[in-house]
């Protein structure tokens, strides 16, 4: 498999496709080196345009990404009846039945979460950041799948670990207020601050509707400076994508 794109292991069903890229073999310069596919990071846009084509290479051309501009919200797209190569959607999730039509969001720390039922007739994608994990977009996506929480299956993409991501006490009450339990995946730290586990919160989050077949949560992405962008340890950087499709 090519170095731009993580070979992970995750029991997709029939028809199902899955793909994340690293920031491996692509054409762009520092400090987006190299294989950056956001356009509104400040990189130059033949190069993102370039990556963007490598992608569809690697994942077949007969693939139509649905970009999205993602705000750190809630909003769930369903685009199973929108012409994609024409719309850029302002959401943080995405779902869809229709084939050929992958689910798409990008990251670099946040944590990307990805969908399928498992007759592998829905699929979706989720950009998870702590913003949009405290305020429901794990649990909406969920819902817009239409399909029973039992028969869905989740994958955790690369995001910033427990040990990098520190965070202040505000955000650890805006979790607790939605479960005390929450603070299990909180670690004080000697600064008094805490260290969050996204990867930890957002199976929380999962199990609380149902969802409990959850691969993934193995990649950090501040640590792995050579796979990954990291937003907090480098500020200004490249995104990788996190996809999700349905074959004919």
């Amino acid at each position: 498999m090519s170095s731009s794109l993580l070979e992970f292991d995750w029991p997709l069903p029939p028809g199902v496709r899955a793909a994340f890229t690293t920031r491996q073999g692509g054409v762009s310069g520092a400090p987006w080196d190299s294989f950056n596919v956001a356009t509104h990071v400040g990189d130059d846009t033949a190069k993102v345009a370039a990556n963007r084509a490598k992608l569809a290479e690697l994942v077949g051309r007969e693939i139509e990404p649905a970009w999205l501009t993602q705000v750190h919200g809630v909003e769930v797209k369903e685009i199973d009846a929108t012409p994609i190569s024409t719309t850029l959607f302002t959401a943080d999730a995405a779902v869809t039945s229709r084939p050929n039509t992958a689910c798409v969001v990008m990251v670099a720390d946040c944590l990307p979460v990805l969908l399928c039922s498992r007759d592998g007739q829905r699929v979706g994608a989720a950009h998870a950041g702590w913003r949009g994990l405290v305020a429901g977009v794990l649990e909406r996506t969920v819902r817009a799948m239409g399909t029973p929480a039992s028969e869905l299956r989740a994958w955790l993409g690369p995001a910033i670990s427990q040990k990098h991501f520190e965070v202040g006490e505000e955000v650890r009450q805006e979790f607790l207020k939605w479960d005390r339990a929450a603070n299990s995946r909180f670690k004080m730290n000697a600064r008094g601050r805490w260290q969050a586990d996204l990867f930890g919160l957002a199976r929380l989050r999962l199990a609380s509707v149902g969802v409990t077949d959850v691969s993934g949560g193995d990649w950090c992405t501040y640590a792995d400076i050579e796979r990954f962008y990291s937003h907090r340890r480098d500020g200004k950087g490249g995104r990788m994508a996190a996809l999700i499709w349905r074959a004919p």
